[in-house]
């Protein structure tokens, strides 16, 4: 079976972003001053063969795992969003 799966990836939330805090300037620059904090992170979309769910959840955890995250840094999240 096919599915796709959407992986997040995130600093984490005790470390500085110094990409959320570029954007969160810019936006305060352009006139945009209710926002109180930005992160940037990434977003890898996967599509993968496997013959069921269980089975695809566990290919993409092992992807980001062992590839997608640096866990020193970030922690990703993820949805099988289509099969």
């Amino acid at each position: 079976m096919r599915f796709i799966a959407d992986v997040t990836v995130m600093p984490l939330e005790q470390l500085l972003d110094p990409q959320g805090k570029a954007v969160e300037m810019g936006l305060a620059q352009i006139g945009i001053k209710d926002i109180k904090a930005v992160r940037v992170g990434k977003n890898i979309r996967i599509e993968l063969e496997a013959s069921n769910t269980e089975e695809a959840e566990q290919k993409v955890r092992q992807a980001s795992e062992q590839l997608l995250c640096n866990p020193i840094t970030e922690y990703f999240t993820y949805q099988i969003v289509s099969k």
